[in-house]
């Protein structure tokens, strides 16, 4: 897990080694002009497409909703996706639940993007187009340098598709701050979950994705309760459960979030919480009127869209050293395997 994780620079650099690839996906969606996106993924790149859903509604105003694999691939129920965009993500291109969406979604008119890793995979084979990931191999069972380039890839279509030259631009200065990223000292996670045993990690917008992938993380190499929630979710019900001393990841970036996400860490902090912030540093007190602290986790600025990713990079490192911290080894989860062939 370490040292694909420390790859992620790389591969996202193989990726971005192919502009013409993108203009052309670009100059093509742009002549299909979907009448709305749908996603198709699990686990991680699941993850990766909460991240696509926020990037594709804000920078098109198309309405994207998520496919349950398991209605097309256990229920056997067929979808109406006419001139619809259906985007699915995975590292191996190989789970039946998602090939059996694909199908699906191309017998009902979608136009099939897929994201994948293995280019020889069966989805790669079945999509109307394909966006290699470049990661590379991946061994280790925690999926990262994948993920990175799932975010990468997505960045890159949408401002194609959108002729962004400022995210595009921003997007070619990835790999450089992803290096940085992966250098930065994140031990004060390690030393504040060392001994925990549940946790909230939290986001808002395309800082939701890279929540839900961390608590995921926290899951699959650390043995830690960690659940993921957005920022304006937490006081409908899961604040009860915040007292002293609980802890909470929280993932920022600089956009229209980032007010209502530094209100709840302040609630966080009065309530009594252990919180610690990554992202641009807030203006925010370091400590609660009932003993909670607010912990500043080291992050690069950056352009806001880029941010989740490179935050995402400076976790692994810390998710790695914590799993091995509490006696857990990052790359064999226990019940997990490399490929999950759900039906």
């Amino acid at each position: 897990m370490f040292a694909e994780a420390a790859q992620a620079s790389v591969a996202v650099g193989r990726q971005l080694a192919e502009p013409d690839r993108m203009a052309d996906l670009g100059a093509r969606l742009r002549r299909l002009s979907p009448r709305a996106a749908i996603t198709g993924a699990r686990g991680s790149s699941d993850h990766a497409a909460t991240f696509a859903k926020y990037l594709i509604e804000t920078r098109t105003g198309l309405q994207t909703s998520s496919a349950a694999p398991s209605v097309s691939s256990i229920y056997g129920s067929s979808a109406k996706v006419q001139d619809a965009l259906f985007l699915a993500i995975s590292q191996s291109g190989r789970s039946p639940d998602l090939l059996a969406t694909v199908r699906s979604a191309q017998a009902g008119g979608a136009f099939v993007l897929a994201l994948v890793n293995s280019s020889s995979s069966p989805l790669a084979e079945m999509a109307d187009q394909v966006v290699p990931l470049c990661a590379g191999p991946e061994i280790s069972v925690a999926a990262t340098k994948s993920y990175i380039t799932s975010l990468t890839a997505i960045v890159g279509f949408v401002s194609a598709w959108t002729q962004d030259k400022e995210l595009a631009a921003a997007l070619e200065s990835t790999p450089v701050l992803l290096e940085r990223s992966w250098a930065l000292d994140w031990s004060p996670l390690v030393s504040a979950l060392r001994s925990a045993s549940n946790l909230y990690v939290i986001g808002r917008g395309l800082g939701l994705a890279v929540a839900q992938e961390a608590a995921l993380k926290l899951k699959e190499t650390c043995g830690l309760h960690a659940e993921a929630f957005s920022a304006a979710e937490v006081r409908h019900g899961p604040m009860a459960l915040v007292k002293p001393g609980f802890p909470v990841l929280v993932f920022r970036q600089r956009d229209e979030s980032l007010a209502s996400v530094d209100a709840l860490i302040a609630d966080l902090a009065e309530r009594g919480a252990s919180v610690l912030v990554a992202g641009p540093s807030p203006s925010l007190p370091v400590t609660g009127s009932v003993g909670g602290t607010v912990t500043q986790l080291p992050a690069v600025e950056a352009h806001a869209v880029i941010e989740p990713a490179l935050q995402i990079q400076s976790f692994y490192r810390a998710a790695n050293a914590l799993s091995l911290a509490r006696g857990f080894d990052p790359d064999r989860p226990l019940h997990l395997a490399k490929v999950t062939e759900t039906v």
